[in-house]
């Protein structure tokens, strides 16, 4: 990659732009590269100490740019291994129409899952959780929140809360709770689900790799048992930039059953 390196990284050593920061003309420099396909997905980056000694600025210089684009989704930060750009993940739509887990939507697409934890653990419940559990204030709630991702981009915050009765231990859960909760008969059959439009906070874009202030989705989920006891309420926020949600529109019958319209 050295002579790639030198293209994108020696026109900041070369032709520095007076007046703006030397970590912003290396962001756009590395920007442009990866927007003109110069290096693409999977791609890896030189090392911090080879960057700054190309684009002939410092190390602080070079972690502000690449962090800048780790935030905007540019670049991803594995640890141990290095520095990447991004993979492209195109647009991913979800049907409103079927109650299906996270997991099972992204392997029908076949793309990669991958689940960062954020928490699991039994809690005293909230007064929300309460309500939409219909749990008491000694009834102990199983919180499991986690970072969603495919193909290693994240797309997904979502925040699930159950009564520990139907989920006592959380901190087994793997990779799909919708396939513990079916091993035990739990898993819901219909839900109400409620969806707004909001900005990201700063943690929550920093979760999803993406500028706070980006638009997100935010659904409200309260998922039943056949028998109508309520199993699951879930707080999700997805990145608008990479999600659509599809439903279908059908004409209700006609009072004639023919399902005409006049």
């Amino acid at each position: 990659m050295t002579d790639v390196a030198d293209q994108i990284f020696g026109s900041v050593r070369d032709a520095p732009q007076k007046g703006a920061p030397l970590y912003l003309q290396l962001k756009k420099s590395i920007e442009a590269a990866v927007n003109a396909g110069i290096i693409g997905p999977g791609d890896a980056l030189p090392s911090e100490r080879d960057i700054a000694i190309k684009a002939d600025v410092s190390r602080v210089t070079v972690r502000k740019a690449v962090q800048s684009l780790v935030r905007g989704g540019v670049l991803v930060q594995r640890h141990g291994s290095g520095t990447f750009v991004a993979p492209r993940l195109g647009r991913v739509e979800q049907s409103l129409s079927r109650l299906t887990s996270f997991t099972e939507d992204m392997a029908r697409r076949g793309l990669s899952v991958e689940s960062t934890w954020l928490d699991r653990g039994l809690y005293a419940p909230s007064p929300d959780e309460m309500m939409a559990l219909g749990l008491t204030a000694s009834e102990p709630v199983a919180r499991v929140s986690r970072i969603r991702m495919a193909n290693g981009t994240p797309l997904a915050i979502e925040r699930a809360s159950l009564s520990a009765s139907v989920l006592p231990e959380p901190e087994k859960i793997d990779a799909s709770l919708y396939a513990a909760l079916e091993k035990t008969g739990q898993r819901p059959t219909r839900a109400v689900q409620r969806i707004s439009a909001a900005n990201l906070g700063e943690a929550d874009a920093k979760l999803l790799a993406v500028p706070a202030g980006s638009a997100s989705l935010n659904i409200e989920r309260i998922s039943y048992l056949p028998s109508g006891k309520v199993v699951e309420f879930t707080r999700s926020v997805y990145r608008a930039d990479t999600y659509d949600f599809v439903v279908e529109l059908r004409l209700p019958d006609a009072p004639d059953g023919s399902g005409g319209a006049a």
